[in-house]
């Protein structure tokens, strides 16, 4: 049995006060300390004395200048400061939390919706890293913690490199249970795909218990669990509750050649927002951040990240109750649409009459005039939803429905949807969801007038609605 290390001396910070160690690692040891002003608890984390090099400078600062880039994501761990001890050891300052998660998901059976809740928002962590063109490199359960108010952060960006990074660069160590196969054999240092690998291995370990190739009573050193992975056959997780077709994303994240996983950390995501709805719970929302030059298409970015309601959809009258099953969150919006308009008549002291024209004139110049601003608004709206490809996405039609106690089950022919289609489905007066499955289910009251209205949306753009169908719910 190895001796486990001792925790080094903590150092003397200027406005900090020492209160007591909370962990130690290869590299670093994680101390609680008080700031003085502002007066709050902080982890602060310290490079070890027999660790410090030019190298290890390097990899530190480059952490603390990462983390200072990406802390303002409210899933990524919040850095306050970094800098360098009277001792010379290198230090960062961050934000106190919890690491009770990769204890609890060994100790008991986390329910599937809130491993949900948790996936989507470290995935869209990681996906904003990315988009930075940061990879983190070590995604495992042991760096999600949770905040003070139980909100999941991604922490420890010690091995993050850049996307653009070479493999002569690289000589940190890994986390070998959550390693991609090609990262364990060294055919890459790293890459997208790979941190898809490693995210979908995550979510598996925070179901299952253990990692995806870990024998429960079996062996399980370095060179077993290397050897599975290289096999790419995780073990079954065994819960119950855990839907199929969850079980079968991920190891389909987790395939053995990168070209068979989902493209992006985003769009894996995506496929969990998906079994949230059909589990028939709120999606729970991305978070990814938004470049300086896309501040213009605010509506684009909300479209592919929220589900959001279709347009003319009528309210129901507010009397009546709605309780749809297998459906999306309430819609709120991110971004708020504001009309221009030109400046109004000047004010004048003294007002004028223009000469006046004969009233028959008069009616030709209106009717010419509407019949202009017709054509040149169809015009533009034809030409819009050719540039958008919107004319394209096929349209649901003939939608059939059927009372099952009060349950009313809406049903659909598949109007020739590709890939990355889905259906999106508004219930009058109520809420919207997004799904794959041609049938949606309304839980009604007796006396109520359910109504849909069913849309494709591709890629996060959304045809043309069906016409609405509408069911009375007989009293029972």
């Amino acid at each position: 049995m190895v001796a486990r290390r001792l925790p080094s001396q903590p150092p003397v910070l200027p406005g900090f006060s020492y209160v007591h160690v909370l962990g130690s690692g290869g590299f670093a040891d994680v101390f609680l300390y008080e700031q003085n002003m502002p007066r709050r608890q902080v982890a602060v984390k310290v490079m070890l004395n027999e660790v410090v090099n030019e190298q290890v400078r390097q990899m530190f600062q480059a952490e603390a200048n990462l983390m200072a880039q990406l802390s303002a994501h409210p899933a990524i761990l919040t850095v306050y400061q970094a800098s360098v001890s009277a001792d010379g050891r290198p230090y960062l300052v961050m934000e106190l939390c919890s690491a009770s998660l990769s204890e609890r998901y060994r100790r008991e059976s986390i329910p599937v919706p809130e491993v949900l809740r948790i996936a989507v928002k470290i995935g869209s962590a990681i996906e904003t890293a990315h988009r930075a063109g940061v990879l983190h490199r070590d995604i495992k359960p042991s760096n999600i913690l949770l905040t003070a108010y139980g909100h999941p952060v991604l922490s420890d960006f010690g091995i993050a490199s850049t996307l653009t990074a070479s493999r002569e660069d690289d000589s940190v160590g890994l986390s070998i249970p959550w390693s991609a196969p090609e990262v364990l054999l060294d055919e890459v240092p790293g890459s997208i795909a790979s941190e898809v690998w490693a995210f979908a291995a995550t979510v598996y370990s925070l179901l299952a218990g253990r990692s995806p190739f870990e024998l429960p009573g079996g062996s399980n050193t370095s060179s077993d669990l290397m050897s599975r992975i290289a096999r790419a056959k995780p073990q079954p997780i065994g819960r119950a509750d855990v839907p199929a077709n969850l079980e079968a994303l991920l190891r389909r994240a987790m395939s053995r050649r990168p070209e068979l996983r989902p493209g992006s950390v985003l769009e894996l995501v995506r496929e969990l927002q998906l079994i949230e709805t059909e589990l028939g719970v709120p999606q729970t929302a991305i978070e990814v951040a938004m470049d300086d030059w896309a501040l213009g298409t605010v509506a684009d970015l909300e479209e592919r990240t929220r589900v959001r309601p279709l347009a003319g959809a009528a309210k129901a009258p507010s009397a009546r109750r709605r309780r749809e099953s297998g459906r999306a969150g309430a819609y709120s919006p991110v971004g708020t649409v504001r009309e221009v308009t030109g400046p109004g008549p000047r004010s004048n002291s003294r007002a004028t009459h223009p000469p006046r024209v004969p009233r028959a004139v008069t009616g030709v110049i209106v009717a010419v005039s509407a019949l202009v601003v017709v054509l040149a608004t169809a015009a533009i709206i034809l030409s819009l939803r050719v540039a958008s490809g919107v004319g394209a996405i096929p349209v649901v039609s003939d939608i059939s429905a059927s009372l099952s106690g009060n349950s009313v089950h809406f049903s659909w022919q598949d109007p020739g949807l590709t890939t990355n289609d889905r259906y999106q489905i508004q219930v009058t007066g109520g809420t919207s969801s997004i799904q794959l499955a041609p049938r949606f289910v309304v839980d009604a009251a007796p006396g109520d007038h359910v109504c849909i209205t069913v849309a494709v949306n591709r890629d996060g753009k959304i045809g043309d609605p069906s016409a609405e169908k509408c069911v009375d719910v007989t009293h029972g």
